[in-house]
């Protein structure tokens, strides 16, 4: 049984998925979500809050009276002690340190139910993320995997960041590495998935394509 209001576009970082997913809710009428920020933001409380032992990080998944996400037409927002550090969360630093969290099938299990909430009480839902469509919506709609070479995807994240290349292509190579070799949930083209290489193509034309896959997939 197909859930028939989730579209999931997984990948590798800075693919497009967070840019793609947005113009793609836009379209529909839909709402989008980064399953990400949940791991980037426990990441960021978690070394806020000095919390490393893997029951602690279980425990502080659920604490909603110290860090909550919330689902925004512009961006998957967190909020730590009722601050948005939405910026602090999107820096490569905790990029790494969610990608170690995102590791540990405790956590992961810790955060799923949160992610599939998402979905709920919405017109519809465009979920983007490393599993969204193997694990957190297995029977979504539509599967789309995003992907682009290493290269590509360090030249956009630097010019987003005004960092250097080096420094990020380096940085992305391990964050592939983690997310791909881990054994809880790896980084991988979903079951069914459309795969599109988005290498030389504008953001329009990326989401055109898979527009036009949802409104195949609506019709009866």
């Amino acid at each position: 049984m197909k859930t028939k209001n989730v579209v999931t576009i997984d990948g590798p970082a800075a693919s497009g998925k967070s840019s793609v997913s947005r113009e793609l809710a836009r379209r529909l009428g839909w709402k989008w979500v980064s399953t990400g920020a949940f791991y980037r933001g426990l990441a960021f409380v978690a070394s806020k809050e000095n919390v490393t032992a893997t029951p602690d990080l279980v425990a502080l998944s659920g604490a909603g009276n110290i860090w909550r996400v919330r689902l925004d037409d512009d961006q998957t927002r967190v909020f730590y002690k009722d601050k948005d550090v939405t910026n602090e969360i999107l820096s490569e630093d905790n990029g790494s340190r969610a990608s170690q969290v995102s590791q540990i099938p405790e956590v992961r299990k810790a955060l799923l139910q949160n992610q599939r909430d998402c979905a709920n009480e919405v017109p519809g839902l465009v979920a983007e993320g490393r599993d969204c469509g193997t694990v957190v919506f297995p029977d979504a709609l539509l599967k789309v995997y995003l992907t682009a070479s290493q290269e590509e995807r360090a030249a956009r994240r630097a010019r987003e960041h005004g960092l250097s290349f080096e420094q990020i292509h380096s940085q992305q190579k391990v964050r592939d590495q983690q997310d791909s070799s881990r054994a809880a949930a790896p980084m991988q083209v979903p079951p069914n998935a459309r795969v599109v290489d988005s290498n030389g193509l504008e953001l329009s034309q990326v989401v055109d394509r898979i527009h036009e896959w949802v409104q195949t997939a609506l019709k009866p």
